[in-house]
């Protein structure tokens, strides 16, 4: 048997009616270039003209009945039920569920478990793509400190295998992200995991945009060690921060003073001005002190963390997480009252000097002081089995003697990094109106015997282990 090393037009038919859209038909032009439209930081809108990717089908209703339903949301039901309708979750309740009406698919969950579908902040699936090769590495554009304005979503390779078997373990959303080797990265993409031709189309949508920033070890080792070039230090790391920040925020002021005059006056008329030049990397820096955009920051250790916290307040905005961040139980206090989440592995540690001072309570202290606690995975591999990276944080503080409940650890996986993403009113927990992102276990999903069932995807059913569909990549398909 061999690796097919072509693109057959079959597959990507297959690929494509998977994700509800089809191989005929000329795709829509654009009225206009929306770069050439003279204002910045708007959200995409939806559909994006720029996107021919034909929109999604709905979803057939579907009624899953007689299972541990457990909602992410404050409560586990010993006999739940749900019923998903158009994308989203129609209604569910405890106890007997109601009868099917007609075209309903019905799923007998008896002895099984339902919980929201699992979300990773932390992805770099698609722009660090399986194979892992040279040729895939399109995560890092390690050629400056700075590039704020390159964005993850165009170095995305939809076929990236991994999407599929992500699904497999029950992930649902993932926000891939630039890498780590700059001080600013880029923009990340929070996509929803169908399968689809164009990057864009995987989009989440209305989610807010992100942007990635690094500290510590990576900057220094890529660009001090590397290159003999700034950053060599924390130091230099800062200053170089600072100094775009000052540059963003002047860069701020003149767009929001021509928003707010965009003409000038002549003889008693309006006449338009022409907006100020825009600046891509500027342009993000913008968009994080407008509140629009929001940081990811890499970060180990607390003093740095700390660094971070007093940036944000020296130029007005907010942080939204701090990855990896192993040393987060040291300032768990500070995170909580500063309401910045937390992502960071159940127990990777030891890899660098910065990754040292870990505890495997990390999480559990954060819970503990009324943070806001998210297990991320940063692995294509590592990103099959979520549910058992947050059993074992959950079973490690339980050991240091924190109270953690089975629902507050679920929320590690579902709603917390839901908000992380500023998506939680749309996804991360089983209540009526949100987003039909469910999985089906076998088991507990916090046995390391669970396999996830079915994984509904706005109530697309995206996997089935007794019935697996064809693979969404070519890298999967041997002859």
């Amino acid at each position: 048997m061999r690796v097919r090393r072509y693109a057959p037009l079959a597959l990507l038919c297959l690929a494509t009616a998977l994700g509800g859209a089809g191989c005929s038909g000329a795709p829509p032009k654009p009225d206009a270039d929306p770069n050439d439209a003279p204002v910045m930081l708007d959200p995409p809108v939806e559909p994006d003209p720029a996107t021919p990717e034909p929109a999604l089908p709905t979803a057939g209703p579907v009624l899953i009945r007689d299972a541990t339903v457990m909602t992410a949301a404050g409560a586990i039901w010993k006999k739940g039920w749900l019923r998903l309708r158009d994308g989203r979750i129609a209604d569910l309740g405890e106890g007997d569920a109601p009868a099917p009406v007609n075209g309903e698919t019905v799923v007998d969950a008896a002895g099984k478990f339902v919980t929201p579908g699992i979300i990773d902040t932390h992805s770099h699936m698609g722009v660090y793509a399986s194979p892992g090769v040279w040729a895939h590495a399109d995560g890092n554009e390690m050629t400056n400190p700075i590039t704020a304005g390159v964005r993850a979503e165009e170095g995305i390779w939809p076929q990236d295998p991994g999407f599929q078997r992500a699904v497999a373990g029950g992930v649902t959303t993932v926000q891939v992200l630039p890498g780590s080797g700059n001080l600013m990265g880029g923009r990340g993409v929070i996509i929803k995991l169908h399968p689809r031709r164009d990057a864009h189309a995987m989009r989440f949508p209305g989610a807010p945009e992100t942007m990635k920033m690094a500290c510590g070890e990576n900057p220094k080792r890529v660009y001090g060690e590397g290159k003999g070039s700034m950053p060599m230090s924390r130091m230099g790391s800062v200053f170089m921060v600072r100094a775009k920040w000052i540059e963003a925020r002047r860069y701020k002021l003149r767009w929001d003073q021509w928003r707010k005059k965009p003409y000038e006056m002549k003889d008693g008329k309006k006449i338009p001005t022409n907006p100020p030049e825009r600046d891509l990397t500027l342009e993000t820096l913008a968009g994080v002190m407008a509140g629009e955009v929001l940081p990811q920051i890499h970060c180990y250790r607390a003093d740095e963390m700390l660094l971070q916290i007093k940036l944000s307040h020296e130029f007005g905005f907010k942080i939204r997480s701090f990855h990896h961040a192993l040393e987060a139980y040291k300032i768990a206090d500070v995170l909580a009252a500063e309401h910045i989440s937390v992502s960071t592995w159940a127990d990777w540690w030891g890899f660098k000097v910065e990754a040292w001072d870990a505890v495997e309570q990390n999480l559990a202290l954060v819970q503990a002081a009324g943070g806001i606690p998210v297990v991320h995975t940063d692995s294509a591999e590592g990103v099959q089995r979520m549910n058992q990276e947050a059993a074992k944080a959950m079973t490690s503080g339980r050991a240091g003697g924190i109270e953690i409940t089975e629902d507050q650890a679920l929320r590690w996986i579902t709603v917390n990094p839901a908000w992380a993403l500023g998506v939680d009113q749309q996804t991360g927990s089983l209540e009526k109106g949100k987003m039909a992102d469910v999985v089906v276990w076998d088991a507990h999903p916090f046995s390391v015997y669970a396999h996830a069932e079915k994984v509904f995807i706005d109530g697309h059913l995206r996997h089935d282990r007794a019935q697996p569909g064809a693979p969404w990549s070519d890298f999967e398909v041997y002859r």
